[in-house]
């Protein structure tokens, strides 16, 4: 980094250094591929220190009594490691990308000499340091294409308020907007066309005209890379270990099992083959539960990325109540700016946890269909489920029965329909009927209670690895943690980099910039290098940007704080979403007046 600033050029040193430095996460326009890549990077490699025997790579056989030590040490050494990849991809200049370049080839030759030289390491799984250094590998290899690429292009120039992509975007509402308006009703959907509507409400298509944030983009990557990770390491935890079990079964897990009292053949040698195969099934049904939940995390993820677009869209327009239960003010706020720091880990802790407990669950599920249902009825034997079903079938065909009797006769005997309108009829009949079945309806709601406990439960389990959900009631949502952090950062991100903000500002800029050409010329013309007067065209312009200007200023949520009359006599209950309420017009209005006069004046 230091020879990166004697490069940099003197008259731009501090200008360019500093703001190539350090990512902009607020900037939506700069790519996010090696952003993306050096935090999965990052992620990976201190994935990995869970279980490792030495947590940094300078330090063998550490001992034991200061190995959690060094795994704290680890924890900030990994970053610092990689940091000056990010300075590299940021820093704008022909020579940042000649060093990244020599960096990333230099990280993946080492990583890639290291597991050919040591394959297999001591750990839970020989194979499992190669296994998780694969993600490293690639977001390398990645890096090791990318800095090429862009020394080749050059330093991109129009980024942020220089890029095309917001004036792209607000030309894209007015589109939206006129064709809305001409546009006439459209028909009913086909039934086809709503069940195609479900699963392309979990596949994520990117739409020509948006940008995810940085940050949210690096979470969802950082989130991937985590499910691989977390998969991986409920595999090599358990799945070895059955295999030892099953190696090492013998003759004598008959006497073992005679002990308990379970008898399953007068063969030992059969005994033997029905518990390797009643063990093999073990680790088949948790393969399978494994294999699901990662299936289910995957479609969370893409879910979650479409709710992320539309809860940005919404924001931008300033629906507060799609995702806030009250009124809220999207302004950055101290809680929200440490949620928004951390929004990137706490999706990827909250995406392993999430799978751990969906494998758990997933596998009990399979064990209870497995030897529970499917074995029995391929056996013939054990039916246990269908017999004490069978011994309560006058209960199970009387809620039925009862359960149809209520539909049928509240569709046909108690509802009459009249200029089409409902109302109730055979109201004796149907207060008599409520209050004979009064008992019967008690049992089945003892069965919809459990029902509803099992939805409950299996709901909260599938998205428990989402955090744009909570899995609280509308009222309760402040109380769950992780749904709080996301909507605190979205606060920032919203009022940070709002697109059509953005894209007043670039053009605010850049008539300032024509304004500033004109007003030279004008002075060039009063001091006598010219002989012909400004146009009256000109000066209307010039008072048209200086009132536009105007009304940016009175209006920036982030000036009102430092204006005297909102120092002295408002507070912050009087500000909603950076808007003065009307208790504050007189002391805007005369703002504004002596702003008008600075203005005249200039």
């Amino acid at each position: 980094m230091l020879i990166l600033a004697v490069l940099t050029r003197k008259n731009k040193f501090c200008q360019g250094f500093t703001r190539g430095s350090s990512t902009n996460f607020l900037d939506q326009t700069q790519k996010k591929g090696l952003v993306m890549a050096i935090f999965g990077l990052v992620f990976s490699k201190l994935s990995m220190l869970v279980i490792a025997p030495d947590p940094l790579p300078f330090s063998k056989d550490t001992p034991a009594e200061i190995k959690e030590y060094m795994k704290i040490i680890a924890i900030f050494y990994y970053p610092v490691l990689y940091y000056p990849l990010m300075v590299c991809s940021t820093l704008q200049h022909k020579a940042g990308y000649v060093f990244g370049t020599l960096l990333s080839f230099t990280h993946f030759g080492v990583l890639v000499w290291q597991k050919f030289d040591c394959p297999k390491t001591p750990e839970i799984y020989k194979y499992y340091a190669l296994l998780g250094s694969l993600p490293q590998l690639a977001c390398l290899a990645y890096l090791c294409v990318q800095f090429p690429v862009l020394f080749v292009k050059g330093p991109k120039t129009d980024e942020d308020l220089d890029s095309r992509y917001y004036t792209d975007y607000v030309k894209l509402l007015f589109k939206k907007r006129s064709s809305t308006a001409s546009s006439s009703s459209t028909d009913k959907p086909t039934l086809a066309e709503r069940i195609l509507e479900v699963p392309k409400s979990y596949i994520y298509i990117p739409e020509k005209v948006f940008r995810f944030p940085l940050k949210l983009a690096v979470s969802a990557f950082v989130a991937f890379v985590a499910i691989y990770h977390a998969a991986l390491l409920l595999v090599v935890l358990v799945v070895p270990t059955l295999h030892i079990v099953r190696a090492g079964i013998d003759e004598n897990i008959a006497f073992l099992l005679l002990g308990f009292g379970i008898v399953l053949s007068d063969d030992r040698m059969e005994v033997v083959e029905i518990v390797t195969f009643y063990t093999w099934l073990l680790e088949v049904c948790y393969l399978c539960a494994m294999t699901l939940s990662c299936l289910v995390s995957l479609i969370m993820l893409m879910r979650s990325m479409i709710l992320h677009r539309s809860n940005l869209k919404g924001l931008y327009k300033g629906d507060i109540y799609s995702i806030y239960n009250s009124q809220k003010t999207i302004r950055p706020s101290k809680p929200g700016i440490v949620c928004w720091m951390g929004l990137t880990g706490y999706q990827a802790a909250i995406v392993c946890v999430g799978m751990a407990i969906q494998t758990v669950v997933f596998f009990i599920c399979f064990l209870f269909l497995v030897f529970l249902i499917i074995i029995p009825v391929f056996y013939g034997r054990n039916i246990i489920v269908f017999e004490i079903a069978g011994k309560a079938w006058p209960a199970w065909v009387t809620l039925l029965l009862v359960t149809v009797l209520q539909h049928v006769t509240a569709k046909f005997a108690f509802i009459k329909k009249e200029a089409g309108t409902r109302d109730l009829k055979n109201r004796e009949s149907l207060f008599l009927l409520t209050y004979l079945l009064f008992l019967i309806n008690t049992v089945v709601g003892l069965i919809a209670a459990i029902w509803r406990v099992v939805i409950t439960a299996l709901y909260n389990i599938v998205h428990l690895g989402r955090i744009d959900i909570s899995l609280l009631h509308r009222t309760a949502e402040s109380y769950d943690p992780a749904y709080r952090y996301y909507t605190h950062s979205l606060k920032v991100e919203v009022s940070q980099s709002h697109p059509v903000m953005k894209a007043f500002c670039g053009l605010l800029l850049d008539m300032m910039i024509e304004c500033g050409r004109v007003g030279q010329k004008i002075r060039d013309a009063e001091e006598g290098i010219q002989e012909n007067r400004p146009s009256k065209a000109t000066s209307r312009q010039r008072i048209r940007c200086r009132w536009q200007l105007l009304y940016t200023l009175v209006n920036n949520p982030s000036l009102l704080g430092s204006r005297k009359h909102f120092q002295t006599l408002q507070t912050s209950e009087s500000i909603l979403n950076g808007t003065p309420n009307h208790s504050s017009k007189k002391g805007s209005m005369k703002e504004a007046a002596e702003s008008e006069t600075i203005f005249a004046s200039g």
